[in-house]
């Protein structure tokens, strides 16, 4: 896999995605993946690699990919992956618990509040827990399965493009949605923490807030964004000039990002809000009120002017081997370079 990350390491996340041995070529249009597969193509010869034609498919509009169906629309569960898990028997010891939830957790992305509807099964994997199967593990295991089946699709998102991030947190757990152009990117949520139990309320909201930008990093950084939380009282921590060493250390986090945080009403913030609760509402219904309750109140604006990186782009188009190697990448060659 490495050699291969090394062979298209200009195309990777632009047009290629490398999973050991198999090669995903995307593309906007048929005309581009035509160019983008003489690329591809071409790499192969020159580095004298070989695919076996039998195991390739061209020109496909939807395909499976490492458990995934891609297409146009979006992104959604390989049903043939997750049918293993209706005919699942009721589990009976802590390795058999391991392995539903290590199913169910490659595809936790797509599922609302998962660590909250996992919670019973994962409560017997403590240390010190005896194993005793109630109705709440059997119900938490057959919400797990149903849920799998009926997945939502999920878009891949663009960069450039502004993100919007719904966060809430209860008195159990944190949740947040990570959407773009008002269609979901993915779900995430998890149970509160031992020492989190005792912090107060605007204390836990802005641990959800800073819970969100972590676990979205890979999205976020970089790009602008937009934080909806449902608790005013943000607006005044995050204009306190004297602050607890934890609050500073959240503080600092937060300047990492271009982000603003606005206020919406609790019925406007109903994502996050099931998120970080035991509810699992209606994805209709939740689109619904998003789009309904529109407060617009703005509690803080955080945005870091990313400087660097335009000052990197500037230096980098200067540079004489750089400027070569952009060129290289522009014009679709590859050369020696990409192994070094």
């Amino acid at each position: 896999m490495d050699m291969m990350n090394r062979v298209f390491q200009p195309y990777l996340d632009r047009f290629v995605v490398v999973f050991i041995d198999d090669i995903l070529v995307y593309s906007r249009t048929e005309e581009e993946n035509e160019s983008h597969l003489r690329v591809v193509l071409q790499i192969l010869r020159e580095k004298q690699l070989y695919a076996k034609f039998s195991k390739c498919e061209f020109w496909l509009k939807e395909m499976t990919f490492l458990g995934h169906v891609v297409s146009a629309g979006g992104i959604r569960v390989d049903p043939r992956k997750v049918e293993a898990a209706l005919d699942w028997k009721p589990l009976k010891s802590v390795s058999e618990i391991q392995s539903f939830l290590g199913l169910a957790r490659y595809y936790r992305r797509f599922v609302e509040g998962f660590s909250l509807i996992a919670a019973p099964l994962t409560k017997l994997l403590r240390k010190g827990i005896q194993f005793v199967w109630t109705d709440k593990q059997q119900e938490s295991f057959e919400r797990l399965k149903k849920i799998l089946m009926e997945a939502p699709v999920l878009i891949q998102p663009e960069a450039g493009k502004e993100f919007v991030v719904y966060c809430d947190a209860s008195h159990t757990g944190l949740g947040c949605v990570l959407m773009q152009e008002g269609k979901m990117v993915a779900y995430t949520s998890r149970q509160l923490r031992p020492h989190e139990v005792n912090y107060p309320t605007h204390d836990l909201e802005l641990v959800a807030v800073v819970f969100a930008l972590k676990i979205c990093r890979h999205y976020l950084y970089g790009e602008k964004s937009i934080i909806y939380t449902d608790h005013k009282s943000l607006k005044y921590l995050l204009t306190q000039k004297e602050l607890n060493l934890r609050h500073q250390r959240w503080i600092e986090l937060l300047k990492d990002y271009d982000c603003s945080i606005e206020y919406h009403p609790d019925k406007a913030n109903v994502v996050a809000d099931a998120l970080s609760r035991k509810v699992v509402s209606d994805l209709r219904v939740m689109f619904a009120h998003l789009s309904l309750y529109e407060d617009g109140s703005l509690i803080t604006e955080l945005q870091v002017k990313l400087t660097w990186i335009s000052q990197i782009k500037e230096n980098q188009s200067l540079d004489e081997l750089l400027g070569s190697r952009f060129q290289q990448v522009n014009s679709g060659e590859s050369g020696v370079w990409a192994e070094q």
